[in-house]
């Protein structure tokens, strides 16, 4: 009693058994996402087309669920197949087998070239996989590999789901996945075997045949057939036997140790090693019983000579180094350099002192005292002379980054104008530029450079884009880059102070379209321009005149004396339009051409027109400072037309502001009176302010409205303070325009329709890109590397063409079989070849092996390779040396339906996929079972 009164015994514990515990909830989830994904129910489609895994779309569901705190992915592989065909198809039996244990005996898709593992392994077209999230552990330990075939076996008998589930074991470079699928009575369990040696007793197929038919463990006697498909697969890697078809470098001329015969003008071109690194022929026996076929330890049936099925793939060079992609690279590098021209090029600072005054006395001199430039000196060949005797005042020349020779060179093709005229053959020689630089100013690829915004292809910036470019590849780098501009603004200041126009420009203002530097040198000859026609102006008139001409601008016409002033700057009558107050005919003035502007100037003169505001006294000085050309129009006119009125120059300026309507004067008779419109006689309008405060001035005697002096000092202190970087960003749109042109011209002689559409995307991508004034370096970069893929796929193009004889074979139908042989192995993951090793490109493809073969074996080659039939009629084993190295890879699979587990059970799909290689083997089996009768 004393026990049954003590308070702890009436104490007692429950557990709660049905709480869910972590396993419980991940199987759970499991069964949610399948039944997400719609995954319940039969799963047996249409029947499979052969070539389907290869050319089919598959796609892939994914999403995260956790066991504990252990994270996982599960995701969803599957065939897209038309929904149309599968609405259509009829209800399948209730106890039908699942459509992935149909798909294990499917000999339509051995060996698909491109597909997951598990596909190429078991032949689905569909299934589940469970693998460890991208930053746990994998699962290695039996127990946990077990408590998770486990819980997949639950979800898939709960949710009865007919599709297979795989959970990834072991290391995930393994590739080991243990699976399970499951149907009405029916299992099927996937297993894997992994090792890095091929056991010795397995090393064949009846070694192999043997294991399958142990793991099957059928009791029936005899055992029903076994079908056999097998693959060996062999590597060629020599190549020493085939000429790369790459133009070798040619270290004596000019620009020596380039590679792709490099010439001014010409970007270089193709890969500099050979961008096929292998070429992978399987032979393949589709379709062998076990007593066709002998391969034991000590005998083989199998001659690949003699497989039914040939295929190709070719394995690409990684990251080959092609020139035109090298090239861009190189130069795009500058962009980030933040260093100027003298930092370069580490000038010393009292010389340049010293030169910085002697420019600005002589640019002074020029300004006040104007002389006529010695006949000696109007030599265009001068021009380069000029700048080298510049230059050496401040550097040696053992100093130059440049050459003599090189830098001659290049300013020459630069400014082809700049040669000897009196020689002949000079003469010639400028002749020929002067007709290479004609093109077709109608072509899509001469105007190409409006949607890049670079320059035209004929024009000076495009070749100096493309001499930077090279000067920065060859010859040293950013200090080459540095001296050449250096050198190229010098001539720029010469031709500007010796009234030469610069070679390679459209005459007329700044072309907007193009980029800025190309704008800013069309200003510089703009500049040229009206200086020589102002110096010719001067010279024609006498010293008399242009004297009286200074003193009349310097003094305004008496008040009433109008009339009597002489006209002056008339260019031709206006028709039949007389003065309004007299009956003198209207002439048309010359007047003075607007200013041109860059975009830079235009940007900035907004800039200051915004910044003056909306209030009334902010757009009255916007009016003034935006009629400089009206005021010197009007000053033109009145000189060209003396008595006139504001109405005779707005009949000439402006018609559509001069009203004119019928009306009857004092006799009654009809007549046509006119008036200035409505907004012209607004108070305070500008043109009446502008033409009272006009004075009778010809156009020759005005304030130039483009003071071409100030402007072009302004372009050439432009230029001078340029640095390579931004250098580059200007120069990078043309540099990308011919690279453009280039892969274009290369891409004709191929006919290579995924390059066609890439250089298409490139051009739209370049575009919207490069219309920025700023644009994005990553962005620029990646349309750089879409410039290094083309490359890359044409160099490709012509490696096959080079290794298969292409531009040696007669026309004829093996050629055209050919073509497109080599065609489709550019295009298509793995190539068939037509008649196996008996076809036209199964005969070359085995001279390849058996010139490598040669090659490897220390064998001589044969003195003519190309020598037909030679090659062809060699068989393993003739004169001890074998056609065809070792396959580096074989591949078999068996399969067979047979009762499991007992001879009573349904006959269910068995199959073992077999790996062989050097250094892996792997078994890979789906084993199917009875459920209901074992």
């Amino acid at each position: 009693m004393a026990a049954d009164s003590d308070p702890e015994s009436e104490v007692f514990e429950i557990t709660d058994f049905t709480t869910a515990s972590e396993w419980e909830r991940f199987v759970t989830r499991v069964e949610e996402v399948l039944n997400d994904w719609k995954l319940i129910g039969n799963s047996a489609g249409r029947p499979l087309e052969k070539g389907e895994y290869s050319n089919g779309t598959w796609e892939e569901k994914t999403q995260e669920i956790n066991f504990a705190d252990f994270k996982f992915s599960i995701t969803h592989h599957f065939l897209k197949q038309d929904s149309a065909e599968n609405d259509g198809r009829e209800e399948p039996e209730e106890d039908a087998v699942p459509g992935a244990m149909q798909d294990l005996l499917c000999m339509n898709n051995d060996f698909p070239p491109r597909a997951h593992c598990l596909v190429r392994w078991y032949g689905v077209r569909e299934f589940v996989v469970i693998s460890p999230g991208a930053n746990c552990e994998a699962v290695i330990s039996e127990s946990k590999c077990n408590l998770l075939l486990s819980s997949v076996s639950i979800s898939l008998a709960n949710t009865g789901c007919q599709v297979p589930v795989f959970v990834q074991i072991q290391q995930k470079w393994r590739r080991m996945y243990a699976g399970e699928c499951q149907g009405p009575g029916v299992r099927t369990d996937f297993e894997m075997v992994h090792l890095r040696k091929v056991p010795s007793q397995y090393n064949h197929l009846s070694g192999l045949l043997d294991i399958f038919k142990s793991k099957i463990g059928c009791p029936l006697t005899p055992l029903p057939p076994i079908n056999i498909a097998i693959r060996f697969t062999y590597v060629l890697q020599d190549w020493q036997q085939c000429s790369w078809p790459q133009q070798p470098p040619d270290f004596d001329a000019l620009l020596a140790g380039e590679v792709g015969g490099v010439e001014f003008g010409k970007l270089p071109f193709g890969a500099c090693e050979d961008p096929i690194s292998e070429l992978h022929l399987a032979t393949t026996w589709p379709q062998l019983t076990e007593g066709i076929v002998v391969d034991n330890d000590v005998y083989s049936d199998l001659d690949p000579l003699q497989a039914p099925h040939w295929s190709v793939r070719v394995r690409k060079a990684d990251n080959p180094q092609c020139l035109l992609g090298d090239f861009l690279m190189e130069f795009f590098k500058l962009c980030c350099r933040k260093e100027s021209t003298e930092d370069i090029l580490g000038r010393n600072s009292l010389e340049e002192e010293g030169k910085e005054n002697s420019d600005i006395s002589h640019a002074l001199s020029k300004l006040t005292e104007p002389s006529t430039v010695p006949m000696s000196r109007l030599s265009v060949s001068n021009m380069v002379h000029s700048a080298r005797k510049r230059i050496r005042r401040h550097r040696r020349v053992e100093e130059s980054p440049l050459s003599n020779d090189v830098l001659n060179s290049i300013l020459l093709y630069l400014f082809p104008d700049a040669t000897e005229r009196p020689s002949e053959g000079s003469d010639s020689k400028a002749t020929q530029s002067n007709a290479e630089s004609k093109v077709d100013k109608e072509s899509e690829d001469y105007k190409l450079y409006n949607q890049l915004k670079s320059a035209p292809s004929d024009s000076l910036t495009y070749r100096l884009s493309l001499c930077l470019c090279m000067v920065n590849f060859y010859h040293g780098g950013v200090r080459g880059v540095a001296h050449l501009w250096q050198e190229f603004v010098l001539e720029m200041r010469y031709r500007w102070e010796n009234n030469h126009l610069v070679y390679g420009l459209a005459s007329g203002p700044p072309d907007l379209r193009c980029c800025l530097l190309h704008q800013k040198l069309q200003m510089l000859n703009c500049c040229i321009e009206r200086k020589r026609s102002r110096d010719e102006g001067r010279k024609g008139g006498t010293g008399t005149e242009t004297g009286r001409e200074r003193r009349v601008s310097g003094r305004a016409p008496p008040d009433g004396g109008k009339a009597k002033l002489k006209p002056e700057g008339r260019l031709h009558p206006h028709g039949k339009l007389t003065l309004l107050n007299s009956s003198e005919p209207l002439y048309i003035p010359v007047t003075q051409e607007p200013a041109p502007m860059t975009e830079d100037l235009l940007e900035e003169q907004s800039e200051v027109l915004a910044k003056l505001g909306t209030s009334a006294e902010g757009a009255h000085l916007r009016a003034r400072m935006q009629s400089a050309c009206l005021l010197s129009d009007m000053e033109s006119f009145k000189a060209a037309n003396p008595g006139c009125s504001l109405e005779d120059f707005v009949r000439w300026y402006s018609p559509r502001d001069y009203v004119e309507e019928e009306a009857a004067d004092e006799n009654g008779e009809t007549v046509v009176r006119g008036d200035l419109s409505a907004r012209m006689k607004i108070p305070g309008n500008m043109w009446v302010e502008a033409w009272e405060t006009a004075k009778a001035t010809p156009a020759r005697r005005q304030r130039r409205l483009f003071d071409d002096t100030k402007e072009a000092e302004k372009v050439l202190h432009y230029l001078a303070v340029q640095k390579p970087a931004d250098l580059t960003q200007h120069l990078l749109p043309c540099v990308l325009q011919a690279a453009i042109l280039k892969m274009k011209d290369e891409e004709s002689s191929e006919d290579i329709p995924s390059v066609r559409r890439a250089i298409q995307q490139v051009i739209s991508h370049s575009s919207k890109l490069l219309r920025h004034p700023n644009p994005d370096n990553k962005k620029l970069e990646d349309v750089i590397n879409q410039v290094m893929e083309m490359e890359a796929v044409v160099a490709r193009a012509r490696s096959l063409k080079a290794k298969f004889g292409l531009g040696k074979v007669e026309r004829g139908d093996d050629a055209e079989n050919l073509e497109r042989f080599v065609s489709s192995l550019q295009e298509e993951p793995e190539v068939m070849v037509i008649g196996a090793g008996r076809g036209p490109a199964g005969s070359i493809i085995h001279k390849l092996f058996v010139n490598a073969q040669r090659v490897a074996l220390l064998s001589p080659m044969e003195e003519d390779s190309g020598r037909a039939g030679v090659a062809e009629e060699r068989r393993p084993g003739v004169g001890g040396l074998p056609d065809f190295p070792p396959p580096a890879g074989r591949e078999i699979l068996l399969r067979t339906c047979v009762p499991r587990p007992a001879p009573y059970s349904k006959a269910l799909p068995q199959r073992l996929f077999c790996v062989l290689m050097r250094e892996d083997f792997r078994l890979a089996g789906a084993f199917s079972s009875d459920t209901s009768f074992f």
